[in-house]
């Protein structure tokens, strides 16, 4: 079957079999390996990314489901003025060791700091809870989120 989606703001299109998860043709069919694959049972998140704006673990959506909708891909969110701040947090606070997670996780922190730009402690847990890091322990990921928080409070005041 033809499915035809934006990603990252360009219009895709490919021939697919209609089990194809949508992680795979992101990954495989259009080249964006930023989109982990960890479990294939949607207990890490690694494969977060945005559907329609709001987060999906993509291991779990078929891509003929993703035909028609609005794809945001970690690659997605450096803009024309470099990386965001999310991206940037994780680097300098060093929220990440292997960074396999990283991407869901960095896809989750944006998220979140689009409808809740200056979220607690316990808010950011909550927000990355759906997803496994085995190397950090989540704190420099914690700090990662709320130094990006901060970056966006100083840029709109």
């Amino acid at each position: 079957m033809r499915v035809t989606m934006k990603v990252n703001g360009e219009t895709v299109s490919g021939e697919i079999e209609p089990r194809l998860l949508l992680v795979h043709f992101i990954r495989d069919e259009l080249g964006l390996t930023g989109t982990h694959w960890g479990c294939d049972t949607s207990n890490c998140g690694a494969c977060v990314l945005w559907m329609d704006g709001e987060p999906v673990k993509s291991c779990t959506v078929l891509a003929a489901m993703a035909d028609g909708h609005d794809i945001r891909t970690v690659e997605g969110l450096e803009g024309a003025d470099g990386l965001d701040p999310v991206q940037e947090g994780f680097m300098r606070e060093h929220g990440l060791q292997c960074g396999f997670c990283t991407p869901g996780m960095m896809m989750t922190a944006r998220w979140l700091l689009d409808h809740n730009p200056d979220p607690s402690e316990a808010e950011i847990r909550e927000a990355i809870s759906g997803q496994i890091c085995r190397c950090t322990g989540y704190e420099n990921i914690v700090r990662a989120v709320r130094w990006a928080a901060a970056q966006k409070q100083e840029v709109a005041s």
